[in-house]
């Protein structure tokens, strides 16, 4: 086979910051992308290659290198280097650009009905409407980043990378990390009276993955499930792909209405439900209704969702006994996340589930992930069990408690006796109720014109007409930020509610 003369070809550039092989190898690559280097061709030696172009043989030996590495070059002992004959899946896709476009077969693209009712609530709008960016003024999407223990993290992680065990690089126990879950039953003891071993923890990715194992093993398609009314979106994903039929059930200043959710939908199956810090309006579910939630989960065998996504910001006072505590681990799967008190980007959480449950759940996470990046896992414990953890939430209750503070005095300040708040003696947000009859989505939408971020409360409701109001969150907000961001909220409720 005849040799092919490339120097006309090769337009090296000296003078570029590119190298010269990155000329080169790129050069070669167009050439039989284009079609003018066939497969089959023959190259010249490296020694006449890199004669003939006056650059070094280890330019052009670091170019076909890679050229071969990809694909795009065979060579063959004793015979020299050659275009590949197979040519590797990126060339193939680029030719297929110049192909004429297929027409298209005509197709349903059908979903199933409940794929339907998934697809349905993951359209953002109704949960995030008009707002600015995730991070600002106000927001509730998450923790106080800068206020992390970023080197002392960095440390650990650092510790672990130089001398990473083994066991750490293959799969892991399907229940996770086991000195994590360790260190999370003694923490979870001490902190929620919740009573659990290491063995009925599992660790997800994050409380949403939580919420979507817990429908998916405990309810069938058509099964009755109570949500809070308001309530978290996220809770209406997770038991809409299960297939539940939701039954939105009030919420008022003792949380959940239990009785009202027993007199229209007594045969559900299970009852979402945030008793430390309701959300998004705040209160703490009563102890009375709390008792009566447990006696309607034992009376029916129904089952007990509890999302305890923030308990641990409480400002005044102790938080009542999780409700996994009161009830013993029987009725109860009580779900957490690291995303509020350290960083979302983690993607941890865990599931406390009863005995029986645990085995079933760690299967049914199998089938989806297997399990979380253990690395992390590995981290985190380090983090738990050196004091780190519970240091960093002391540290932060104090950073929040006094931005709560400084937020609801100049929201006192701003408007006046008309002022109603909801619940703010925990969590990360406040709730500012709107007189009765305000659009929320307006003030919501005008606040974002004048760079607020302030979600409805209606953005939250699943069933009736609610109250009008919005969420403020503080956990981003810059203490010496609060002030300015009120007075332009307050400008935003001016707009829409003009002064009688």
């Amino acid at each position: 086979m005849r040799q092919i003369d490339i120097q006309g070809w090769m337009a090296l550039d000296r003078s570029s910051a590119e190298p010269l092989y990155r000329q080169v190898y790129r050069t070669l690559q167009q050439l039989i992308l284009a079609g003018r280097l066939l497969p089959g061709a023959k190259l010249p030696s490296i020694r006449d290659f890199a004669a003939s172009l006056e650059i070094s043989r280890n330019t052009i030996v670091n170019a076909l290198d890679q050229l071969g590495a990809e694909g795009y070059l065979e060579a063959r002992v004793g015979a020299g280097t050659f275009v590949s004959r197979t040519l590797p899946e990126s060339q193939l896709q680029v030719s297929s650009r110049a192909r004429p476009a297929p027409v298209p077969r005509p197709h349903s693209g059908k979903l199933s009905s409940r794929g339907r009712a998934v697809a349905a609530l993951l359209d953002p709008a109704p949960d995030r409407p008009g707002f600015v960016s995730p991070v600002g003024a106000f927001s509730i999407d998450g923790p106080d980043l800068e206020h992390f223990p970023w080197e002392t993290w960095q440390r650990l992680s650092g510790r672990l990378g130089r001398r990473v065990p083994r066991r750490l690089l293959g799969y892991q126990q399907d229940l996770g990390f086991g000195p994590l879950r360790e260190a999370l039953a003694e923490h979870l003891a001490g902190t929620r009276g919740v009573r659990c071993s290491a063995d009925q923890i599992l660790i997800v990715s994050g409380s949403q993955e939580a919420l979507f194992l817990a429908g998916n093993v405990l309810l069938d398609p058509g099964d009755e499930a109570w949500i809070e009314d308001p309530g978290y979106p996220g809770v209406r994903r997770a038991l809409t792909a299960a297939g539940a039929r939701l039954m939105p059930v009030k919420v008022d200043d003792e949380g959940m209405d239990v009785a009202w959710g027993e007199a229209h939908c007594p045969r559900a199956r299970l009852v979402s439900v945030t008793p430390a810090h309701q959300f998004p309006l705040g209160p703490t579910m009563s102890l009375r209704r709390r008792l009566a939630l447990l006696a309607w989960a034992d009376a029916t065998s129904g089952w007990i969702l509890e999302d305890d996504y923030d308990s641990e910001y409480r400002y005044q006072g102790r938080p009542l006994q999780a409700l996994q505590g009161l009830d013993g681990g029987q009725r109860v799967l009580y779900v957490g996340t690291f995303s509020k008190v350290l960083f979302p980007g983690l993607r941890l959480g865990y599931m406390v589930a009863p005995p029986q449950l645990i085995r079933a759940l760690a299967a049914a996470r199998t089938a989806v992930d297997l399990h979380p990046p253990t690395l992390p896992q590995a981290i985190l414990a380090e983090f738990m069990v050196r004091g780190h953890y519970w240091q960093h939430v002391r540290r932060m209750r104090k950073v929040y408690a006094a931005r709560c503070q400084e937020l609801v005095e100049t929201l006192k300040a701003e408007f006046g006796p008309e002022l109603k708040l909801g619940p703010y003696d925990s969590g990360m947000h406040v709730v500012l109720w709107l007189p009765p009859g305000t659009g929320d989505r307006d003030v919501s939408q005008r606040a974002a014109e004048l760079e607020v971020e302030c979600l409805p409360v209606s953005a939250f409701v699943h069933g009736g007409v609610q109250r009008s109001g919005l969420l403020l969150g503080f956990g981003r907000l810059a203490i010496e930020d609060i002030r300015p961001a009120v007075t332009r909220l307050a400008q935003a409720v001016r707009d829409v509610i003009p002064p009688s």
